[in-house]
Parts: structure tokens; sequence; C-alpha cells
């Protein structure tokens, strides 16, 4: 019997995940602008730890064995024909191909900043902006970020922690960062940027510079549409969730107003059965929260129930953000639950237990030993 074909457009978090579930029941083809898995995840260690963020969020495909039997194409998708069920790859050599398939999975993600863009980067490309970023924070005497989401408050946090002596602050529009979070989350985390000497900022809503695309660290002063005078450091990173669906290469009839994949309740795109999405670009609430709340099995099961005619299960978000927001500290983790309350991962228990046996082999159901070569060029 004639396996079916599955085509996964984008290899990040959710995408790789998903192809991890589904390599034992179809072909799966992967298409990704990187030539590795390299996560959105954890802006703040990616900038203040380069090399330990590497270890875990930086992975080449050919570590996933559950990866082996995918066919994985580098280049970036820039067109689909939904009749005629191909979608369109530019590959990172020069070539253009067509790959058709019997079930589309659309998981291209988001740009934001610097550290999200659908670049076609190799592997050399990804260590140079990981180093360039944090030699640009390491020289700077004082770092302002701006914006009120995780990846502005653990930037800001772990910047502080890695480099005590710099002056680090954080500028935020609201009353409280975490808007999307339990307020139980920001009565902890704002406690540990107080004792990191973060300064807080509440109630600055920063002028984006006209024409500024949030994709480098500046250092022209921060002017506020709330009235405050502006403020300067050597160092600004703008973090402030200015998210661009990457979906350029989309029919508009799938996207929402946004630019974002409209989905069912069963993450299929609408007049299309054959078409699911998933992630950051998947339009499933507010929060889009599929990307963080594990919808890769149920989006496996789906995809497979479709291709043989048996019912499909339906995503049902949560109605807050919730997981760890400042990432590994050297005392452990915290990791929040919806209601605002915190499961704490000893120190010891990091190399013991969460990664290995939580991370590696329960979520990637196995992950081979790390590349020294590939470590070796990111500055520690």
């Amino acid at each position: 019997m004639t396996r079916p074909r599955v085509v996964i457009a984008g290899l990040g978090d959710s995408g790789v995940l998903t192809a991890i579930r589904l390599a034992k029941y179809a072909d799966v083809v992967g298409i990704s602008v990187k030539p590795a898995l390299v996560s959105g995840q954890e802006l703040g260690l990616r900038l203040s730890r380069p090399r330990d963020w590497a270890r875990d969020y930086w992975l080449p495909f050919d570590r996933f064995p559950r990866l082996d039997a995918v066919r994985t194409v580098h280049g970036a998708v820039n067109g689909v024909d939904l009749e005629a069920r191909a979608v369109t790859v530019s590959c990172a050599d020069g070539v253009t191909r067509d790959e058709p398939y019997d079930a589309l999975i659309i998981a291209t993600g988001v740009s934001n900043g610097f550290w999200r863009r659908p670049t076609t980067q190799s592997a050399g490309d990804v260590a140079a902006e990981l180093s360039a970023a944090h030699d640009r924070l390491a020289a700077a005497g004082s770092v302002i970020v701006v914006g009120g989401g995780a990846a502005a408050v653990s930037s800001a946090a772990n910047i502080a922690r890695a480099w005590p002596d710099k002056r680090v602050d954080l500028y935020f529009p609201g009353q409280r960062p975490l808007r999307e979070h339990h307020p139980r989350v920001w009565s902890t985390v704002g406690r540990r940027l107080a004792d990191a000497g973060v300064g807080l900022h509440a109630e600055h809503r920063a002028l984006v510079p006209a024409g500024f695309g949030c994709d480098r660290i500046t250092d022209e002063p921060v002017r506020f549409s709330t009235g405050q005078d502006p403020a300067s450091a050597d160092a600004v990173l703008w973090a402030i969730g200015k998210v661009r669906p990457n979906t350029d290469w989309l029919p508009a009839e799938v996207l929402d107003d946004g630019g974002f994949v409209r989905v069912l309740p069963d993450l299929r795109v609408p007049g299309h059965p054959d078409v699911f999405a998933i992630g950051d670009v998947a339009a499933t609430d507010p929060l889009r929260s599929s990307a963080r709340n594990r919808a890769d099995g149920l989006l496996a099961h789906n995809v497979r129930a479709a291709l043989t005619g048996r019912p499909l299960r339906h995503y049902r978000p949560p109605t807050r953000r919730w997981g760890s927001v400042l990432g590994v500290q050297p005392e452990g983790l915290e990791v929040f639950a919806p209601s605002g309350w915190a499961f704490r991962f000893p120190a010891w228990s990091i190399e013991r237990v969460l990664l290995p046996w939580i991370v590696r082999r329960g979520i990637y159901r196995g992950v081979r030993s790390n590349d020294p070569l590939k470590t070796a060029t990111i500055e520690s």
C-alpha cells in the first residue's frame, strides 16, 4: 500500500515535533530555511549565554533519530497550488522545485525582531548571528529593553544577571508586563528582575522609528508617546512583539485580516480538508497558543484521521499563557501554570532529569549527542 505524502512547511519547534510524530505513518517532507531546528524560544538566554542556548535550542536535524525517515529540504516555500496539491520551494542551492502532497501542514511561524526571521541561512550564518548580538550587548555599558512580553522580560533579566555591572532598564507600556499571563506570574518574576538590578519603567509606550522593523540592536534614544523624556543607552533591544506571519506564499483566501492562517477547531484550513496549520502562524485563538501547548500530538492524529476517513479531534486552547519566562537560571527553572503558580526544577535536576528524560527522550523521542564543532564556533 502506498504511504501518503505529508509536506510540512516550516521545521521550527512545532514543525519538528509534528514530523517526529508522523514519520512512522507517512512519507514526510520537511521544508526549512535553516539547516537545523533553530528555536525562537528563550531570547534572554540566546543573547546572554549563546553557548548554553545553542546546546538545547539549535539542534541539527540529524540529531533526531525520529527524523531519519524524514526528507528535509533546505529552502523557503514561495508558493502553493491548493488545487494541484503542491508547494514550490526556492532551495538554498538556487534550485526551484515543486513538492506534491497528500496533506500539507503550514508551520512557517512568524517574524519577530532579528532573532526570528524567515531568511534562508547556513549553520555559519546562524553562528555568526548569535555571536554578533551577544558581542554587541557585551560591549555595552548600559542596555534598554523595550517591551512588555516574555521575550522582553527574559532578556532584561538574563542580561542583568550575565553582566551585573551593566545598567539594564525595562520600559513597558502598561502598569505591568506579562499581561497575557496570570497576575501572579509578574508578582514572582518582577521580584526576580528587581533582585537582578533591572530598572522597571511602567506606562512608557515607545515610539517605533518610521521604517524600523525591530530587526537590529540600536543605540538611538527611545522616545515615548506617553509624554516622558527620551531614554538613552549604549544598546537598545526592541522586543515589542511586533510579529509578522510568514504567509506571503499563501493565497489571501486562507488568511485572516492579520495575515495569519484561518483554522477550524481541528486545525484544518476552512475549505481545504487536506491543509492544516499549527504554531504561531495559525489563528487558533487570540494567543495563537498551539505552538506552546503540544498541539503537535493532536495535529498528527488529525492528519492521519483525515487521510483514513476517521473522526478528528478539536484543539482547546488555554485562556492564559503559561510556561517558563526567564529560562534556566543557575538556581534552577521556574515553570508557571495557567493559574500563575510556579513549579520549580532545582538546579541539580536540569541536567539529570529535565533535559535528558523529559525533553530529549520524552518530547523529542530521543536526541543524539551534541556536535562539538558547532558549539566551538559560538562565543561563550
